[in-house]
Formats: structure tokens, C-alpha cells, sequence
């Protein structure tokens, strides 16, 4: 089985996230959503919120896990047994940032990192432009999926 994890704080899930989770399906045969937990972060959803926004987000979807994790994303990886780690690529920036991880993590695990590129309508898109945009009161409803709106 091709299991594939796909960390992140999700605060809050977007139509990028979305779009990535959404062309990565046929690629694997599982993908779970991992949450990661860092205490010394603050969200602006809870845990439980975030969750709950992935788990209606993807409902029909049975390929597709929402777990929540905490420490190293390579143990939980193995914890899963999952092969690969999803990540998506907005930019030049996340390439560098995301290639040094992914080459840690495969010196250290052996556990290979899928990227794909983020859709040019979604390329804008982060959780932190998302959270900014609710924080003042914007219309932030195509940026996110349904379950999101709130």
C-alpha cells in the first residue's frame, strides 16, 4: 500500500491544501492529514476545530485519514507506516525551505518527499494570509473550503 503523510497546522485548512490533498489521490492508495501539535505555537483554531473542518472537507473521500501528531513527522511516518510524505510548492521559497527538510528526512528515514506544485489559482494562498484576512473582517470564503466558512 502507497500511504503518504501530509503534515501541517492546517490553521485553517485552504483551497490550496485542498487542491494539493485533491491531486495527490490517485498518487496513493491512503493520504493522511497529520495535524501537527507545537505547544509553543498559537492558532487560532483549536485543535478539535481544525480536525473537524478536514474531516467534513473530505467526508467522501475513503482514501483519505485526519490524525493529529505530535514530535517528529518522520516517527510518526513510521508509526503509520506510510512511505512518503506530501508536501505543496507555492514558490521558489517553499522549494528551498521544503528541500532541506525532505533531505533530512531522507538521510535520516529514508522516507522519500512528494512534492506537487500548487495550482496557479491557489498559488497565493497560505493559512497565515487566511488568518489575517479573518483577523479584519475580509472575505476570505474562496480562499478555504466549505466546511471553513464560518
Amino acid at each position: 500500500m502507497r500511504r503518504a503523510v501530509f503534515p501541517g497546522s492546517f490553521d485553517p485548512i485552504t483551497n490550496g491544501h485542498y487542491d494539493i490533498i485533491k491531486r495527490a489521490l490517485p498518487l496513493f492508495d491512503e493520504i493522511i492529514i497529520a495535524i501537527g501539535v507545537n505547544a509553543d505555537k498559537k492558532y487560532m483554531f483549536s485543535l478539535e476545530e481544525r480536525k473537524v473542518f478536514i474531516e467534513k472537507t473530505f467526508a467522501n473521500e475513503p482514501k483519505i485519514k485526519v490524525e493529529t501528531y505530535q514530535g517528529l513527522t518522520t516517527d510518526f511516518c513510521h508509526e503509520k507506516k506510510a512511505q512518503f510524505i506530501l508536501r505543496g510548492l507555492r514558490n521558489p521559497a517553499d522549494f528551498e525551505f521544503e528541500k532541506a527538510i525532505a533531505h533530512t528526512n531522507r538521510f535520516l528515514s529514508k522516507i522519500e518527499t512528494v512534492f506537487l506544485l500548487t495550482a496557479a489559482s491557489t498559488s497565493f494562498i497560505s493559512s497565515s494570509i487566511v488568518r489575517d484576512v479573518i483577523r479584519n473582517h475580509g472575505d476570505y470564503i474562496r480562499l478555504v473550503p466549505e466546511p471553513v466558512r464560518i
